[in-house]
């Protein structure tokens, strides 16, 4: 089941092999969320409630003109920023990484994307993926590259599409 982070969920042992995310998880999530910065959603054994996997969420927003120049033709030029929802982090404990509980996580935190969309603006998720792994991953769900940036976006209409 994938719930909010909570104090019950044992962060200990996770490692989804990149250090940055993995310290991330242990020392910092459960700040960040008392300080209102992000969700953090887990992924957590029901009988251990041991994590096995988490993503966080988030408020933001990307300027106008960080968008490629088809999207920024259909958007109103009275926008400076876009609003949209950061998929901050998202990470696998690595003895389950390549066994379908990425795409689980995925789906959910994309699923999550939407519905909050249906009642606060959100034009599209975006990320920052951390390296070339985690951007080949993101590809797989169609998410498209912003020009001058790493970051990448998937339009929150994709989602209806979806999930609708």
């Amino acid at each position: 089941m994938i719930e909010l982070l909570a104090k019950k969920h044992n962060r200990n042992n996770f490692d989804c092999g990149k250090e940055l995310l993995n310290n991330y998880l242990k020392n910092q999530a459960g700040q960040d969320v008392k300080r209102k910065l992000c969700a953090c959603f887990v992924l957590a054994a029901k009988d251990t409630s041991i994590v096995k996997g988490y993503y966080t969420l988030s408020n933001n927003s990307i300027p106008l003109s960080s968008f490629p120049e088809y999207i920024q033709k259909k958007l109103p030029k009275s926008y400076i920023s876009i609003p949209t929802t950061l998929l901050g982090r998202l990470a696998i404990d690595s003895k389950l990484q390549g066994k379908g509980i990425g795409n689980i996580i995925m789906m959910d935190a994309l699923k999550r994307c939407y519905l909050i969309s249906k009642e606060m603006g959100s034009f599209a998720v975006v990320v920052d993926p951390i390296d070339e792994d985690a951007e080949k991953f993101y590809q797989r769900y169609d998410f498209i590259k912003l020009p001058d940036s790493k970051k990448m976006i998937l339009a929150t209409k994709t989602l209806k599409e979806l999930f609708d």
